[in-house]
């Protein structure tokens, strides 16, 4: 019995010896860092972020400032919330802070952290980068799928028409994630990948019915707090059983696009366009990359082009405008006039006009600010209507910025 009590007395004296020196560590680490609110003992500020983490950052920023130090479980991170501070950071100085942290769902998902999303700054990324810059996201290989984008906003207006002409309810949402499904499998794969072709074909889940299979939906899965992200030493007990669906979904992806590349190694016949699989094997077959790029890079590729393309939010954002349409009819009928005169009534928009169509640019920035579909960029690591979009502009990057910034741009 004395025993256990002197045990019992020694493991609290221990655990309170390790709470001293933790905050002592952190005293001396936290010496010249910006300020941010205190956190608790082994958690740090993980208790202060609820279901809308960017709303409880931008509550505490007003507090603590633009630039603000905060510790997530073991993991020391700097939030910076304000255009000025966000241009030193990925403008002045934006190859200091380059890198990406360690993160398990795209370990696994992403082949080792090997796409660009995901992947740590160096030469291979930005060979890699070059190499999807040049190669498939080049102005003329984007305007080469122009033909393939206006059918598929055809049909879609089509069906909005009959819809109209029949009564018909519609479901906008479901119709502009398709749309983009579409589009993306076009460019990517070269086909469509219906609902049936993944099912019967044992292929990765439903690209459409994403909610029926949230539990093997990458952006779900991958975006879930891991406590192996905060904690690393309990990253290996898998607590949440996360890591057993990070290593499901992998397979999942890689024996889709495994059978996608096969498909077009055994194809012969001549493309007018070519995918971006086409262009990829062409490369290793032709022996020309400056740096190592074998099948384990092109599906790290199709894997970031295919989830980035089909799930970037289109049908939240175009839904979101839409209803901030109708909630100020002035501002619709403004948008109607200008397509009146820009346009016409005999035609549909095409590419060309969007330049001129200012009014809408202008709908499209503010229903951006208001409805961000990524409000919080990825993390980064490091050892009036002049707003642009593109990364040049610190008051609204919605694409990122930087070396960092989306390739497609």
């Amino acid at each position: 019995m004395m025993m256990s009590i002197h045990w019992l007395w020694a493991s609290l004296a221990l655990a309170a010896l390790c709470h001293f020196l933790q905050d002592l560590f952190l005293m001396k680490k936290r010496r010249g860092l910006p300020p941010g609110p205190k956190g608790l003992p082994v958690i740090g500020s993980l208790h202060l972020l609820g279901k809308n983490p960017h709303q409880d950052l931008a509550k505490l920023a007003k507090k603590h400032g633009p630039i603000m130090y905060m510790r997530f479980g073991y993991v020391p991170t700097i939030i910076v919330s304000s255009p000025e501070a966000a241009e030193k950071f990925l403008k002045t100085y934006d190859q200091v802070f380059a890198g990406r942290p360690y993160h398990e769902a795209s370990w696994y998902i992403a082949y080792e952290q090997r796409n660009l999303t995901f992947g740590q700054y160096g030469p291979y990324w930005q060979n890699m980068c070059k190499l999807c810059i040049l190669q498939l996201l080049s102005s003329h290989k984007i305007n080469s799928f122009r033909p393939m984008r206006r059918q598929e906003v055809g049909t879609l207006v089509k069906s909005l028409k009959q819809a109209a002409s029949d009564g018909a309810a519609v479901d906008l949402s479901a119709l502009i994630s398709s749309l983009g499904t579409n589009m993306s499998c076009l460019m990517i794969f070269g086909q469509k990948y219906m609902d049936k072709d993944f099912d019967d074909r044992e292929r990765v889940p439903s690209l459409q019915d994403r909610q029926k299979r949230r539990g093997l939906c990458t952006l779900h899965v991958g975006s879930m707090p891991n406590i192996g992200d905060y904690f690393p030493l309990l990253g290996v007990l898998d607590l949440q059983g996360l890591t057993c669906q990070f290593k499901v979904l992998a397979k999942v992806f890689h024996d889709f696009f495994d059978k996608i590349i096969d498909e077009h190694l055994e194809c012969k016949e001549q493309k007018q366009t070519k995918d971006f699989v086409d262009i990829m094997m062409e490369i290793i077959q032709s022996g020309t990359s400056e740096f190592e790029f074998d099948r384990r890079h092109v599906k790290a590729v199709l894997f970031n082009s295919s989830v980035g393309l089909t799930f970037m939010g289109a049908d939240h954002f175009f839904v979101a405008a839409i209803l901030e349409l109708l909630r100020h009819p002035a501002a619709m009928r403004k948008l109607q006039k200008e397509l009146e005169e820009k346009v016409g009534l005999e035609r549909i928009v095409e590419e060309s006009d969007l330049e001129g169509l200012e009014y809408l640019d202008m709908l499209v920035k503010e229903s951006m600010r208001l409805h961000p579909v990524g409000p919080l960029m990825l993390p980064h690591e490091f050892k009036d209507s002049d707003i642009d979009l593109r990364g040049q502009d610190f008051r609204l990057t919605p694409f990122g910025s930087g070396r960092r910034i989306c390739p497609g741009l």
